[in-house]
């Protein structure tokens, strides 16, 4: 079989590239991602298709996704893993064997076609296949199994399933890019065909995702020799490549150690990289390519034109309209009747601890007096995914049902996903986003707000750095001293957060709307001068793909 790539290729974007993903967040109907991750992937594969670059996905066909939110009977978070069946996808009938803790797994292959979604070639790949046992079945059922075996095994798909999936396809790939080292396995298998590191480093590249510890996972090697995650390679040998820290190893370091470049997702988050793993010996050179988001698949095309014609009168009239829509989504779920004429705040992303979403409700007289306020009111709205078994983050989840459940004008709606991602970034007025510094990398969900004339409200934290002018685009909380307690520091936040509600954005709403209109406008101007993704895309090309190893 010779491979063809579907769509005539670009001139400066003709290296061939397969970008290997847990999770891709394309469409609503394609369940395969959890979060900001794989909304990073799915923008950055609709930007490639848009570019006409020489780039393929590769990810795994997750049964039951990451999981389904529901609700207990007393409104609690609840979990539900169901199938789900998409018919838009082609069963390449390439059949695929990984090897899996001794045992020979078959991996079937399933193609999303650029014209479904209009992304880059996406191949995805299933252990749903009749000659496996159960067991191997289930490696590709739940997106981030909490099982550790499941979950090394299903890097083992990822990685040398997708090597294996390019020889197949009998595509010459120049580069093998990682999103995170969940398919570092890959990089085992092409040492066992060149028997050279300095070839593995030739061709692969890596992006780092978060300085935030469970995202930089650390196992016991002799459990992933097991799991034949090194690809018949012998421990001996990982040792003397790889090496291994207090015995462990390291999934990130074994990747910016083989990669002949890496990058992370924002420029402050480059700084936070290299304060991690400078000191580590034979780490390649980590490079900033900002994360973005693809404009086209989020903006709402009536709001933008109104606001590039400065018809303010269209404009207003769309974003009440947007409003509306994101309240009928919430009516239905809580039966709370919200306002479109009311300053809507949106805390909205996965939920995890650093990520502080009840920061503002810590102060609860503060609070209520702001919810109280029928003079200047305002109504507030949170979602997100918590981890399942992330029992703190679940319980903050659940803290604020059941807290919002005396207020009217407060409450916390479920299903965060792509749609209603895209409900709330366009129908909020304000994004809220108060992870603590400096531990997130980046925060994406911000950028696709500014496009549709939502205000960002955030610690001085990720791309927020790169791209807010306090009171002109935008409103950050001043920038903690870091040597203070995790409580102080919070307090700070929290108090910050306040004035800045209290003394500028609510008057700034209420009583000089022209002023509030044009800093949205001048938001959506900055973030689609640099926080594309056709940016982030191009930047891939030349700033990893076409880097010389050194």
């Amino acid at each position: 079989m010779t491979y063809k790539h579907p769509y005539k290729v670009v001139q400066g974007y003709e290296k061939s590239v397969a970008y290997f993903s847990m999770e891709f967040a394309i469409d609503q109907p394609l369940k395969i991602y959890s979060g900001g991750l794989g909304f990073l992937a799915g923008s950055h594969m609709r930007s490639a298709y848009d570019l006409k670059q020489n780039v393929l996905g590769i990810g795994i066909l997750w049964k039951y996704g990451y999981y389904t939110q529901t609700r207990k009977s007393n409104n609690e978070l609840d979990v539900l893993n169901e199938e789900h069946y998409y018919t838009f996808l082609e069963d390449t009938g390439i059949e695929l064997d990984v090897t899996v803790h001794n045992s020979n797994v078959k991996v079937k292959v399933f193609y999303l076609a650029p014209k479904v979604f209009g992304t880059a070639p996406i191949y995805l790949l299933s252990t749903d296949h009749p000659e496996n046992d159960y067991l191997a079945h289930t490696i590709t059922h739940k997106l981030y199994d909490n099982n550790l075996a499941t979950r090394i095994a299903q890097y083992n798909i990822l990685g040398i399933g997708g090597a294996k999936l390019l020889e197949a396809l009998g595509r010459q790939t120049d580069i093998y890019h990682l999103n995170e080292a969940h398919g570092l396995p890959a990089a085992f298998y092409l040492y066992d065909q060149y028997k050279s590191v300095d070839e593995v480093k030739k061709r692969l590249v890596f992006t780092t995702h978060t300085p935030v510890k469970a995202g930089n996972e650390v196992n016991d090697p002799n459990f992933l020799m097991d799991m034949n995650y090194f690809h018949h390679l012998p421990m001996s040998e990982v040792e003397q490549l790889i090496g291994l820290e207090n015995s462990q190893f390291n999934h990130t370091l074994a990747a910016l150690r083989w990669s002949k470049k890496a990058n992370a997702v924002s420029k402050k988050h480059q700084v936070v990289s290299q304060e991690m793993w400078g000191d580590y010996e034979g780490i390649c050179e980590i490079e900033a390519i900002t994360n973005a988001q693809n404009k086209k698949y989020w903006t709402d095309e009536l709001l933008e034109k109104a606001h590039l014609k400065e018809n303010r009168g269209a404009y207003l009239k769309r974003k009440r309209e947007l409003k509306k829509a994101l309240f009928d989504e919430v009516a239905d779920q809580t039966g709370k009747l919200l306002d479109p004429d009311v300053l809507t705040i949106v805390w909205a992303r996965r939920f995890a601890e650093y990520k502080r979403a009840d920061l503002i409700t810590h102060d609860l007289q503060r609070f209520e007096s702001l919810l109280n306020n029928t003079d200047r009111p305002i109504q507030i709205i949170w979602s997100g995914k918590p981890y399942p078994l992330d029992y703190g983050a679940v319980a903050m989840f659940n803290k604020l049902i059941h807290l919002t459940k005396q207020y009217k004008n407060a409450t916390v709606i479920i299903g965060y996903e792509l749609r209603l991602s895209s409900l709330m970034k366009k129908g909020s007025d304000v994004w809220l986003n108060n992870p603590r510094i400096p531990l997130e990398a980046s925060g994406t969900s911000g950028m696709t707000a500014a496009m549709n004339g939502s205000v960002n409200f955030s610690t001085n934290d990720g791309w927020i750095l790169e791209f807010a002018k306090h009171g002109k685009n935008s409103f950050v909380i001043p920038e903690v001293d870091l040597s203070l307690s995790q409580d102080q520091q919070d307090r700070h936040d929290l108090d910050h957060m306040y004035e800045i509600l209290e003394n500028e954005i609510i008057p700034m709403y209420y009583d000089k709307p022209d002023a509030w209109l044009n800093l949205t406008w001048k938001a959506a101007d900055d973030v689609n001068k640099y926080f594309t993704a056709k940016r982030m895309a191009d930047e891939y090309y030349k700033k990893l793909y076409m880097a010389a190893v050194k």
